[in-house]
């Protein structure tokens, strides 16, 4: 296993919005981070969204189910629990997903993420999640 793996994962269960200084010892400084609603280049501007997504994120937790290494290349699969006041009602909203990952120098610098952005936050948000349900029973009835 990649110690750079290790330390992603670890950066991960201490992360908050009082200590991103922890992104650049995980983070190339050119990294590039891509997932279903943003693309993001270098470690200033990823610090500035993790800053603005922790704002109003009142808890928010990873529990990984899997992980791999293959060459430069790593695929970690996650379980996301978060709590947002504006989202579901501020209760708990599960999302499964992955990353993966390819590093430089001991260091992440691309990171991609995969998940359902519906169960993330289009289904959490009052009327449009009552729309996005009804779209997809639809679907399932077609």
């Amino acid at each position: 296993m990649e110690p750079i793996l290790e330390k992603f994962i670890g950066m991960y269960d201490v992360l908050r919005a009082d200590n991103l200084s922890v992104l650049a010892d995980v983070y190339h400084p050119d990294i590039v981070f891509i997932d279903p609603l943003h693309v993001v280049e270098g470690l200033g501007e990823l610090t500035e969204y993790f800053q603005h997504l922790y704002v109003n994120v009142q808890s928010i937790e990873f529990d990984i189910t899997d992980r791999y290494t293959k060459d430069s290349n790593g695929f970690v699969y996650w379980q996301m629990r978060y709590c947002h006041p504006k989202l579901n009602s501020g209760n708990e909203i599960v999302v499964d997903g992955h990353s993966k990952l390819t590093f430089l120098g001991g260091k992440v610098v691309h990171h991609r993420d995969y998940f359902d952005v519906g169960s993330l936050l289009y289904r959490q948000i009052p009327i449009l999640g009552f729309l996005v349900k009804l779209v997809d029973k639809r679907a399932s009835d077609a």
